[in-house]
């Protein structure tokens, strides 16, 4: 009786699957999410105000700190001026000293080639 009793309740037990329609249906499509809400837009800072860049000064005291650039300047601009004159001067030697190197070359060229071509090279007919 234990086997017909225990092949009872599993036939129950397995009907009872299948017919319980939670277990036989096929999963249905899955659900649409809700739409998230739109993020807030990022606000733009405001610009911080210009600040003068030598707020304590008066016109008088700018003029003066002005003037006084101007003639840093003007110092820094004659020094240059004078250094671009030296440099200039020393290109205008070196130049000459070039030139004057190139015409030292062609003369011991010259005589190179005068001493092998007409004294060493030069047929002598010795009798």
């Amino acid at each position: 009786m234990n086997k017909n009793l225990i092949f009872g309740l599993s036939i129950i037990i397995f009907s009872l699957f299948l017919i319980n329609p939670a277990f036989s249906q096929e999963p249905g499509p899955p659900k649409i999410p809700e739409p998230s809400p739109e993020p807030k837009p990022i606000k733009i800072p405001d610009p911080e105000p210009i600040q003068e860049p030598f707020p304590e000064e008066g016109d008088a005291e700018k003029i003066k700190r002005l003037t006084e650039e101007n003639a840093k300047l003007k110092e820094k601009i004659f020094n240059l001026q004078k250094q671009i004159t030296e440099l200039n001067k020393i290109i205008e030697n070196l130049q000459s000293i070039t030139l004057e190197q190139i015409k030292v070359i062609m003369e011991l060229v010259n005589q190179l080639r005068e001493t092998v071509f007409e004294k060493l090279l030069s047929p002598e007919i010795t009798l």
